[in-house]
């Protein structure tokens, strides 16, 4: 039986009811799971510290003595047991509150051990709380250089599941297995890249015989991991290019070209025509495209969407496009007829809230082909929504739809119907590898003509006479201001509350202005109304939550003011700057915070000043907060679970493994040849509980 389907039930130590934890904790279901279990973190036990040297601030420390005797302190909840523990040059308490009976047991007074834990000051003494004990003819194995340290939760630790036992079940386990393990790479690859075996890895990576061979353990455990992640998603792709035939569109007609002509609002930008030029090319190419579309806020993707629909509707095809909301959906269908004005192209509007007999009408005028371009919600995968002839669909925001979701609108064609997907927040190249690396990549890094980089300044919320000064000064130009407050689910009335509040101080502040509020409480027609009245310029000052950081387009607000800013991710604070600097004029966005704020925090800060490339801040954000974090990265039925890489930091082993997995690939595309045998059935091993929506999009 393989490593991957032995139940850890059966491991000396475990048994059934801690299998059971184990799984539903740590998802530790079978050796192999426990083998990939991997430490956190490593602290050096090579050393042992006196007593006389401790004090309450210092990190984990070894000590070698012997418990003197053993006293039980307080009632019910509060008893603990304490040893009073001495090496000679002093002594230090050793507590205990779970397990008293087993410790009593096991520990003897006058007994040589070492003692290793992290000690905390409690009543002006120094204490080690629920410590690691061993006997000292165990130092060989205990005190031996690197020690690792496991995650585990509370309920694990109850059953005595702590960072130790798992060592120990670690141990177990590989001697168990003759501290061997199956190899899961070629051996072309392991020694043309000079990499350790795999059960070198493993051994080094629970325990390392020393800083250069743990080192060289999680090089080749990270490869491993990212090499088969890379491997899955590039053959997924070779396959779809290879068997899916896309619907050939060979002309560029009057529509497309008319509107190029007589149509276009602005010259396009470089970027925006090499973008189009990467469509195209696919589109006439037979195979289906499926195309990632990323461009800051107002860089100008929902032209380039809009002319490639045009390119559909030229070669006599139908087109979509699928928005998350409803407002983004109105504002896309709003933005298309304004480019299209008198253009004979037919758009229509979909959504859950569409009217039943414009609904009833509609339809039918969908499936006869009357309808060149559908605009919609998820309403446009329902059942009952059908197109003659689909030939192109856009969906963006893709991130907000889950994979099964958009494989539907592939159900209603007999072809597949090209795929565009656009997305305002821009991805790291490491995620995107990850995340999207079955799909090419198109990316417009420049704003169009006219457009000046909002200016973003950090501003401390003591200073706000200076703060209404200015404000003042800009709506005096005529400009229009929006102030942001956050709404997080664990505060939401204490926020609300000071949404309220801001919203009274901007009524007294500014009295001669109109001053309106939206937020998630209010009624939709409450919250229309509100945006109608800055929309249309009556109010000169929007104060809200985070509902209009999609789908608004006001070219007049030149102004965003983030309040507590300190409390917004970097890629949030981002997408709220985007907002501003629609039109010609000067635009600011100016963070708002306490004095109080941590490092992190700062840094954060600092980044959204110092910068206006929406990839340079996801980049950063990326590092200080970790791929699984990311808003938009976590794909519904999609998650990106990684045992042991960094995206933020295994950047080059992550392009190096890439590299490698398509230079396979090219070939032996189904991995068919003998040398690539294993590869095949260790992706198989690997991904056989998944869903493969890779050919889907």
């Amino acid at each position: 039986m393989e490593i991957g389907e032995r139940s850890i039930m059966y491991l000396q130590g475990v048994g059934p009811k801690r299998a059971e934890i184990l799984g539903k904790e740590a998802n530790i279901a079978s050796y192999e799971d426990l083998l990939y279990y991997f430490p956190y973190k490593y602290v050096d036990r090579s050393r042992f510290y006196s007593v006389s040297e401790i004090d309450g601030n210092m990190p984990y420390i070894q000590l070698k003595g012997r418990i003197v005797f053993f006293d039980t302190v307080g009632e019910g909840r509060a008893r603990r047991l304490v040893g009073k523990f001495t090496d000679g040059t002093g002594t230090i308490d050793l507590v205990w509150f779970q397990g008293i009976k087993y410790v009593t047991e096991k520990y003897k007074t006058g007994q040589e051990y070492i003692v290793f834990g992290k000690p905390a000051e409690f009543a002006h003494a120094c204490n080690i709380v629920h410590p690691d004990i061993d006997p000292v003819e165990n130092a060989a194995q205990v005190a031996n250089g690197l020690v690792p340290f496991y995650n585990t939760t509370e309920r694990m630790k109850k059953a005595f599941l702590h960072s130790r036992a798992i060592q120990n079940l670690q141990f177990t386990l590989l001697t168990n297995l003759d501290w061997r393990i199956p190899e899961t790479l070629p051996g072309g690859i392991l020694s043309k890249l000079k990499m350790m075996s795999l059960s070198e890895a493993m051994k080094n990576i629970h325990f390392p015989e020393s800083a250069e061979t743990l080192r060289r353990a999680q090089l080749r455990l990270k490869f491993d991991e990212l090499f088969y992640i890379q491997l899955n998603i590039l053959r997924t792709a070779t396959l779809r290019r290879g068997k899916l035939k896309g619907i050939v569109f060979p002309a560029v007609g009057d529509i497309f070209n008319t509107f190029y002509r007589d149509c276009l609002p602005f010259e396009l930008t470089d970027a925006q025509k090499r973008v189009i030029r990467e469509m195209r090319a696919d589109m006439r190419g037979g195979r289906q495209m499926n195309r990632l579309l990323q461009g800051d806020v107002g860089s100008g993707k929902t032209l380039v969407a809009l002319m490639t629909m045009l390119l559909a509707i030229d070669n006599g095809y139908q087109a979509c496009m699928m928005a998350p909301t409803e407002i983004l959906a109105g504002q896309h269908f709003a933005t298309i007829k304004e480019f299209l004005r008198d253009m004979r192209v037919r758009v229509e509007l979909l959504t859950g809230s569409t009217a039943k007999k414009k609904r009833a009408a509609l339809l039918p005028d969908l499936a006869a082909g009357g309808i060149d371009i559908l605009v919609g919600t998820h309403a446009l995968i329902e059942d009952t929504v059908v197109f003659k002839s689909l030939g192109l669909a856009v969906i963006d925001e893709q991130h907000r739809f889950g994979v099964e979701q958009r494989s539907k609108l592939w159900t209603k064609n007999r072809q597949l119907p090209h795929v565009l997907i656009m997305t305002a927040t821009p991805i790291p190249r490491t995620l995107a590898m990850t995340l999207y690396g079955d799909l090419d990549v198109s990316v417009i890094d420049e704003l169009p003509p006219g457009r000046k980089p909002v200016k973003t300044v950090h501003r401390y919320d003591t200073k706000k006479a200076e703060l209404f000064d200015f404000l003042r000064a800009e709506i005096a130009k005529g400009r229009q201001v929006y102030v942001v407050y956050p709404l997080i689910e664990e505060n939401e009335k204490l926020d609300y509350k000071n949404l309220e509040e801001g919203f009274e101080t901007f009524q007294e502040v500014f009295p001669e202005y109109r001053v309106c509020m939206v937020h998630g409480k209010m009624k939709a027609a409450e919250k229309e109304a509100a945006m109608s009245l800055f929309v249309s310029g009556e109010a000169r000052i929007l104060v809200s939550t985070t509902v209009i950081e999609v789908g608004v387009n006001v070219p007049n607000a030149s102004v965003m003011v983030i309040e507590s800013a300190e409390r917004f991710g970097l890629s949030q604070l981002h997408q709220l700057r985007g907002r501003v600097g629609r039109g010609a004029e000067q635009s600011y966005c100016i963070l708002v915070t306490s004095y109080k704020l941590s490092n992190e925090t700062r840094k954060r800060l600092e980044i959204m000043v110092g910068s206006n490339d929406g990839f340079e801040i996801a980049e950063a954000d990326l590092k200080l907060r970790g791929a699984g974090d990311l808003e938009g990265t976590q794909q519904s039925g999609d998650g990106l679970f990684l045992k042991i890489a960094n995206l933020a930091s295994d950047g080059q082993i992550l392009q190096y493994a890439r590299d490698v997995a398509r230079n396979i690939l090219d070939e032996d595309p189904e991995l068919e040849t003998p040398e690539n045998s294993l590869l095949q059935s260790r992706l198989t091993a690997l991904f056989r509980r998944k869903i493969n929506w890779g050919l889907i999009g």
